[in-house]
């Protein structure tokens, strides 16, 4: 019969097997992400001074994960946020908040009719029959108005922070706990901070 206390290469290498086997299940039954979702790059931002006020044209770079894109296939509704924020430094005093906007835009797929939707802010509702072209309108968005004239002083210099990507308020219940733990749910740029001259 064998010492058990005894020590040598048979003994060192059960051992080993031992403490490495159960590591190795362990690794192996983790769930392995297909393709995490990439966050949102902004590729293009401008502020245009128009007659009705002040517009935003953006351009950004969005990818949908493979889970993402099942979710529409499902019926999900994905939603994606902007947000921009106007500020003007006083030396006096905390910055001056002189814009604050969020738009919402949503992307949804028709089951009966093969098509997909995107509707602005619950507002301007538009159909396309594939995915790649909803998209589009998502990363080439129109001219958001994001203030009327007015909200800026002419001639002040402000600085303009902008973000872009989905929107966890609103990712269904089901998935949310998913969505919090899991990188194919998680789609948002970096804030892009850049300055404009009010005109």
């Amino acid at each position: 019969m064998r010492n058990l206390l005894s020590t040598g290469p048979d003994v060192t290498l059960r051992f080993f097997r031992l403490l490495i086997a159960p590591l190795l299940l362990m690794l192996a039954l983790l769930p392995q992400p297909s393709q995490a979702a990439e966050g949102v790059e902004i590729r293009r931002h401008q502020i245009e001074t128009t007659d009705d006020g002040y517009r935003l044209s953006a351009a950004y770079g969005v990818e949908l994960s493979h889970e993402m894109e099942d979710a529409l296939q499902y019926g999900r509704t994905l939603y994606f946020y902007t947000e921009i924020e106007f500020t003007r430094p006083r030396w006096y005093w905390f910055d001056e908040k002189a814009i604050t906007a969020r738009q919402t835009v949503s992307l949804s797929y028709n089951v009966l009719t093969r098509q997909y939707n995107v509707a602005v802010s619950g507002s301007v509702y538009q159909y396309f029959p594939t995915l790649d072209e909803a998209l589009f309108l998502i990363r080439r968005p129109n001219r958001w108005l994001v203030a009327p004239r007015g909200a800026l002083k002419v001639g002040e210099t402000y600085n303009v922070k902008l973000s872009m990507g989905l929107d966890p308020n609103y990712v269904p219940k089901p998935l949310k706990v998913n969505a919090l733990n899991n990188n194919e749910w998680r789609l948002a740029s970096d804030k892009k901070s850049f300055q404009y001259r009010a005109e």
